[in-house]
């Protein structure tokens, strides 16, 4: 709690630890939620700066700085994710994608990550912050603000809807590969 202090009164130092203490993970969960690199730099910036305003509600008593930001990045991207989708409902649906967008949906392409991105949202951000992020049950509940049990029924959710979706691409025990799988 004394670095958001400090960073809060303007401690550049303070700031930097951090920034340099939760930047990478966050902006995984970011982009992993948005599959933009761009979104994700956009996310977690903002959820940094959210957290030294004067009206951040962040209390050291509720949750950890982590849990808080991993929160934080949440909220962003489904904030972000609806003003997309009434933009594109307003434009008539026109694809705006840029280039950079239009390429890193290039590298989304592989197998695993486009049935993750499937998943619903709540299933999605459970799936990513457990096994990407390895963060436990208990601090998930905190960051999604339900319970553990409600996680464990997601998460659980998520994993039966990976293995139906990437049952095709399994290699079969005979050792030949299935029709279909790429």
């Amino acid at each position: 709690m004394n670095l958001v202090k400090a960073a809060r009164k303007g401690g550049e130092d303070a700031f930097l630890r951090l920034f340099d203490e939760h930047r990478l993970p966050l902006f995984r969960f970011a982009f992993r939620l948005t599959g933009s690199a761009a979104d994700a730099e956009d996310i977690v910036q903002e959820s940094f700066l959210g957290l030294l305003r004067a009206e951040c509600l962040y209390d050291p008593r509720r949750a950890s700085v982590r849990s808080y930001l991993f929160g934080a990045v949440r909220n962003q991207a489904l904030k972000r994710q609806r003003h997309r989708e009434k933009a594109d409902d307003a434009a008539g649906s026109v694809d705006c994608r840029s280039p950079e967008t239009e390429a890193m949906h290039a590298e989304l392409e592989d197998t695993v990550a486009r049935a993750v991105m499937r998943l619903p949202e709540n299933q999605r951000a459970v799936l990513i912050l457990a096994h990407y992020e390895q963060i436990p049950l208990a601090e998930i509940a905190q960051v999604m603000e339900i319970e553990v049990g409600a996680v464990k029924s997601r998460l659980q959710r998520a994993r039966a809807s990976l293995k139906e979706v990437l049952a095709a691409y399994a290699p079969r025990k005979d050792g030949y590969e299935r029709y279909g799988a790429r």
